[in-house]
């Protein structure tokens, strides 16, 4: 699909909003706007099922996000809830790629009216947030410009009081813990990186407590004796 111009943007923002503003909370977008852009949908996933290698993939939906930006925006601004399968699925895409602070910002829209996920990922939205964007960071992720502890406690705003697995949940203070870790180093720490160091051992201390085997019982009690260490007697 080649790329749009900003006039074609602007027209696609109108089309979007229009139809998400028309349908009902509850119920399904409906239109010939929004059934182009589930024909366009269900071409990109053939294309991608096609794919076997998963870094590939997201090479791929990397080049295909920027296509619907523009109905994401309209639905966005005018949306009152009803379920849009496009919204959704490129929600979930945004997480793929490591586009985290777009992702949280549907996820807002879609938490906040209930929408559910496409079959396919057998999960809800709260789960679906606590499961992989937390499980990025723990996995190394470094994506420059990005703010790993305020995009966490994004998450964490926003699946607060939302019923998910506990596994889940602990990956999220796991991830937390040690993206504070990472602002403060390996070496000994300075009166300063104290209030920093005893925030990551909060969070350490909590992904334990919710789930024995999430594997930072080395890194609490390492976490604790640097602690001791650079706390005056």
């Amino acid at each position: 699909m080649a790329r749009t111009s900003p006039a074609q943007q602007h027209y696609q923002r109108t089309l979007a909003a229009m139809a998400a503003a028309t349908a009902a909370p509850g119920s399904v977008v409906t239109g010939s706007a929004y059934d182009l852009m589930c024909a366009k949908l269900i071409t990109d996933r053939q294309r991608l099922k096609q794919i076997q290698s998963i870094q590939r993939k997201i090479e791929v939906k990397r080049e295909l996000l920027p296509e619907y930006q523009s109905w994401i925006d309209g639905a966005l601004s005018a949306g009152s809830g009803a379920q849009d399968t496009v919204l959704t699925t490129v929600f979930v895409w945004h997480i793929d790629v490591g586009d985290f602070a777009r992702a949280l910002q549907i996820a807002q829209y879609v938490l906040h009216h209930k929408l559910k996920l496409p079959d396919q990922y057998n999960r809800d939205t709260a789960t679906l947030l606590l499961d992989e964007i937390p499980d990025a960071f723990i996995q190394g992720a470094d994506i420059p410009g990005v703010d790993a502890i305020g995009i966490l406690k994004q998450v964490e705003q926003l699946t607060t009081g939302a019923d998910a697995p506990d596994q889940a949940r602990a990956k999220l203070y796991k991830a937390l813990g040690y993206a504070c870790i990472a602002g403060i180093g390996e070496e000994d720490l300075t009166p300063e990186q104290l209030p920093i160091a005893e925030e990551a051992l909060q969070h350490l201390q909590r992904a334990l407590d919710l789930f024995n085997g999430i594997g930072v019982k080395k890194d609490i009690e390492r976490l604790e004796r640097r602690i001791k260490k650079a706390t005056p007697a």
